[in-house]
C-alpha cells in the first residue's frame, strides 16, 4: 500500500524506516539459508567460499556433494525412514486430530478446554521431557527402537497442528448444513463425507502439511526412541556433524529446505482457498 499524500513528514520517514527495518530481520533470519545453497555446490571439501566460488570460475562448483547424497547407502536409508515415518506419522495424526476438532467444535463437548490443553501440551511441553518420558513409557512396551514407537511419537508432537487448523476452520463452519442433510435423510457417514470433510478440506491438509513438517525435521524424539534401522535425515545429520563434517550435509539442508519452501507454498494456496471458500477475501 502506498503511503498517502497527506502523511506528515514524520509519517513518511517511519513508513520507510519501517520497512528498512523489516527487511533486515527477514535478511538477518534467511541469510544463514542463503548462505548455505551455494556451498552446496562447492567444490572443495570446506564450509566456505573458495577464491573460484567467490569470483564465479565454473571450476569451483560441483554437484560431487548431491552425487556423494544419492549413493551413500546410508544417506538413502535415511530418507527412506523419514518419508515413511513422516507419512505414516502424518496419517494418523491427521485422522486422530480431524476427529478431535470435530468433537471440539460441538457446543455440548464437555470440558472443552481442559481437553484442548490437553491435546496440544506436546507443543507446550519441552521437547526434551516429551523424548525422555516416550523413551520410558516404550521401553516398557518394547517399542523403543521399533519404527512403531517413531511413528506413534511423531504422531503425538503432530497431532496439535492438525487440532488447531482443523478447529479453526470449523469455526466458519454452518452447522446448519449438516443439519439439513439429517432432516433430507442423510447418514451420519453420508454427510460427513459429502457435507463436512469438503468443507474442512483445506484445513485438514494444512495440518497435515504442518504435522509432516514436524515428523520430518524432528531429531529429538529419534535420539531418544529410534535405533540404528530407523534413523531418519535429521539424525543422519546430526552424525555426520559429530563424526564426519562432509558438506554432503549441505546438500542435504539444500533439498529439505526446497521441500519445506514448497510445503509451506502449498499451506499458503489452501488457506487463500478457504477464505475463498468462506465467502473472505485472501489477505
Amino acid at each position: 500500500m502506498a503511503i498517502p499524500s497527506y502523511a506528515t513528514p514524520a509519517e513518511r520517514v517511519w513508513y520507510y524506516s519501517f520497512r528498512v527495518i523489516c527487511g533486515l530481520i527477514f535478511f538477518f533470519l534467511l541469510a544463514p539459508i542463503i548462505i548455505m545453497i551455494p556451498l552446496s555446490f562447492n567444490a572443495q571439501p570446506y564450509f566456505t567460499f573458495t577464491r573460484e566460488m567467490v569470483t564465479l570460475n565454473p571450476e569451483g562448483y560441483s554437484l560431487r556433494w548431491y552425487e556423494d547424497l544419492f549413493s551413500s547407502d546410508s544417506w538413502m536409508r535415511s530418507i527412506r525412514n523419514s518419508f515413511i515415518i513422516g507419512i505414516a506419522a502424518t496419517f494418523l495424526a491427521t485422522t486422530l486430530g480431524t476427529l478431535a476438532a470435530l468433537g471440539l467444535s460441538r457446543s455440548q463437548m464437555p470440558f472443552k478446554g481442559l481437553i484442548m490443553g490437553i491435546l496440544i501440551s506436546p507443543m507446550i511441553v519441552p521437547l526434551i521431557i516429551s523424548a525422555a518420558g516416550m523413551f520410558f513409557f516404550f521401553s516398557s512396551v518394547n517399542l523403543a527402537q521399533t519404527y512403531l514407537g517413531v511413528i506413534l511419537a511423531h504422531t503425538a508432537l503432530g497431532t496439535p497442528f492438525v487440532v488447531i487448523t482443523v478447529t479453526a476452520t470449523l469455526v466458519g463452519f454452518d452447522h446448519s448444513l449438516t443439519r439439513a442433510a439429517a432432516n433430507l435423510g442423510a447418514s451420519p457417514t453420508r454427510t460427513f463425507f459429502k457435507i463436512t470433510m469438503p468443507l474442512i478440506l483445506p484445513g485438514v491438509i494444512s495440518g497435515a502439511l504442518f504435522a509432516f513438517i514436524t515428523s520430518f525435521d524432528e531429531i529429538v524424539i529419534v535420539l531418544f526412541v529410534a535405533g540404528v534401522e530407523q534413523r531418519t535425515i535429521p539424525r543422519e545429520m546430526w552424525s555426520g556433524i559429530r563424526e564426519s563434517i562432509s558438506p554432503t550435509i549441505l546438500a542435504v539442508a539444500t533439498i529439505l529446505v526446497l521441500i519445506s519452501i514448497a510445503l509451506l507454498t502449498t499451506v499458503e494456496l489452501l488457506r487463500r482457498r478457504s477464505e475463498r471458500i468462506r465467502g473472505m477475501s485472501p489477505g
